[in-house]
């Protein structure tokens, strides 16, 4: 039996019961759940290992490689600088970037780009690993490309270029690489950790990351075939963000290291009426419906706002919103019951960024006892 470790509301003592079960089941090696309510913390839990061998256990501050759950991070800072009039959704990315105007660029709106239907999805030339660690090589190539189909007529996935789409702009009005920009504008201001670019003295905290069967072969199979002229390069194995350069790089697609707390106060604080990093009227415009029909990636409907999954069944509620990573990871907002949530974990089970059972077991347990 593994020790669960934490605190959680005798309201909420079902979510423990369903996090244990995960364990005795065999689909956790190492995870952390959270709940946030009306700005209080009412379930912090963790347990297992933060290692393949189970060595090493997991603690109160071991922090997780979250994937795409870092899209929806990206998305709340872009939001904090449309707040302050340095970003607008609705203007084109080359108004930032102007380098980006080339080759039929010009009129790609960074919310195109935000709610994944900016034709940018994967590069046409292809990129190693070292390229996409030292960002320069990455947005170049973006800013140099064609658009690979109409931007406005589809929905495809921007699994990996989404976050440099948005965060160089970020970067060019604001002077901050995002990874600075999250530390200083919401990982201080809530208290919380979360690194977009892990530095080698947290280390030591980083789970490793345990590959579940045919993880791997989902980004190969699924984001590569989805436009046979594009390339979703490099394609990162489940297993790179146990590389220091990986950790280390800035890659807001999809490295991000938190805790479920971190997550679960994030999006809780999103969803106050006194909200310390965006309006509630800035929130209401990042949440707006951007894109509402058929994903072609995930060859099923999905609702997007500018960065956030919106009408998500995984995240427990209609109005909910956040953002899902690939193996399990979450971080989920409900404005209506002003709940934040946040889970991660090392083993990637699951072959998407969609339901995945061990976290549904979590989010069922959450609203039977609202």
């Amino acid at each position: 039996m593994t020790n669960i470790s934490g605190t959680v509301d005798t309201k909420f003592s079902r979510l423990r019961d369903a996090f244990a079960a995960n364990f005795s089941d065999g689909m956790e090696y190492g995870a952390a759940v959270s709940v946030v309510l009306d700005g209080k913390v009412v379930a912090d839990l963790w347990g297992g290992h933060s290692d393949a061998a189970r060595q090493h256990p997991w603690n109160k501050d071991t922090l997780v490689n979250v994937w795409s759950v870092t899209k929806g991070i990206v998305a709340l800072s872009a939001a904090i600088l449309v707040e302050r009039g340095k970003l607008d959704y609705d203007r084109p990315i080359a108004d930032y970037w102007p380098e980006f105007a080339q080759n039929g660029k010009a009129r790609v709106t960074l919310g195109q780009a935000m709610s994944h239907q900016a034709g940018l999805d994967g590069l046409p030339v292809l990129m190693d690993g070292e390229g996409l660690c030292a960002w320069h090589p990455y947005v170049n190539a973006l800013a140099e490309m064609a658009p690979l189909w109409e931007p406005g007529s589809r929905n495809v996935y921007h699994a990996l270029t989404y976050g440099h789409l948005v965060s160089e702009p970020l970067r060019r009005v604001d002077g901050r690489s995002i990874g600075k920009f999250v530390q200083d504008e919401i990982a201080k201001v809530l208290s919380v950790p979360f690194y977009i670019g892990l530095p080698i003295a947290e280390d030591h905290r980083a789970a490793e990351m345990i590959k579940g069967p045919n993880a791997s072969n989902w980004v190969r199979d699924v984001l590569n075939s989805a436009h046979p002229h594009a390339c979703q390069n490099p394609t990162p194995d489940a297993s790179s963000p146990n590389t220091r350069a990986f950790r280390a790089a800035e890659i807001p697609g999809g490295n991000g290291h938190t805790t479920a707390l971190a997550l679960a106060t994030i999006y809780g604080a999103m969803v106050q009426s006194k909200n310390p990093i965006i309006s509630l009227n800035t929130l209401a415009a990042a949440t707006a419906v951007r894109f509402d029909g058929l994903g072609e990636v995930y060859k099923e409907p999905v609702t997007w706002g500018a960065g956030f999954r919106l009408r998500d069944a995984a995240h427990g509620s209609p109005n909910s919103f956040g953002h899902g990573g690939w193996g399990g990871s979450l971080g989920c907002a409900d404005p209506d019951a002003r709940l934040g949530f946040g889970y991660v974990t090392n083993h990637m089970l699951g072959f998407n960024d969609g339901v995945d059972v061990r976290r549904q077991r979590l989010i069922e347990e959450v609203y039977a006892a609202l």
